[in-house]
């Protein structure tokens, strides 16, 4: 009975998100409202500002080639967690930024979501498509004045473990890889493979920005060993206690 009870319940919550998914996808109106809702949510929280200074640089690249001048700077992959997106997005600044997203229909939402905050996408994951995507998102970075943005134990999981693409990514577009995490002080944590965070409007985000490394030497086995290994050890220090 218990278990007939919770087959019509996820069924039911599976239909809703459904029906929520296919608005958002067929509807501006309805993405539009979101983009309003996301915007919103993040301008009342409180980031620290000093978390910033590791890619001052390249706010700085990016506000001169604004202004008109030919200005060369080394693209940077940043790398982080698929549950601390969220506020991330917001703070883009001037920077010309990249996404990998998942070749979904989930993905198709946040394809023209991030559109419509001002990045650029490419559609792939481990699992369809991933190369494509990585391939076309390097030859926007191989000029340094696109970054990319790829959250390294998306779309499906595990969660909070290293998967490859970051590094085929920064080893076709002579990228550095720059480990974020963030830590979300008050958030609201969605039942997903990756428990997913939304932070509570008017709570405090800080951002930290790992040293960070260039991939230095084709993708084999021991070498991609070594920079998972580095990668991971990077965003856990980041934030140890993150559980």
């Amino acid at each position: 009975m218990k278990n007939t009870l919770r087959y019509h319940i996820r069924e039911n919550v599976n239909r809703v998100r459904r029906k929520i998914r296919d608005l958002f996808r067929t509807s501006d109106f309805f993405l539009n409202l979101l983009v309003l809702f996301y915007k919103g949510m993040c301008h009342s929280l409180n980031y620290k500002s000093e978390t910033r200074i590791k890619i001052a640089e390249q706010d700085e690249i990016a506000a001169k080639r604004k202004q008109g001048l030919e200005v060369k700077g080394t693209p940077i992959v940043i790398c982080l967690w698929h549950d601390e997106l969220f506020p991330l997005i917001y703070l883009q600044k001037d920077l010309d930024i990249v996404c990998i997203v998942s070749d979904s229909k989930d993905g198709t939402i946040l394809n023209k979501l991030m559109s419509k905050l001002g990045l650029r996408t490419a559609a792939g994951s481990s699992r369809r498509n991933g190369l494509k995507a990585l391939l076309q998102a390097s030859k926007l970075m191989k000029d340094g004045t696109v970054h990319g943005c790829i959250t390294v134990d998306g779309p499906m999981g595990p969660r909070h473990e290293v998967k490859d693409g970051a590094f085929l990514l920064a080893l076709k577009a002579g990228a550095k890889i720059v480990p974020v995490r963030l830590d979300l002080k008050k958030s609201l944590k969605i039942p997903s493979w990756d428990k997913f965070q939304i932070p509570l409007p008017f709570s405090t985000v800080e951002v930290i920005f790992g040293d960070g490394f260039f991939v230095t030497e084709e993708l084999s086995e021991e070498y991609l060993a070594a920079c998972h290994n580095r990668l991971q050890k990077e965003l856990d220090e980041l934030l140890p206690h993150r559980p």
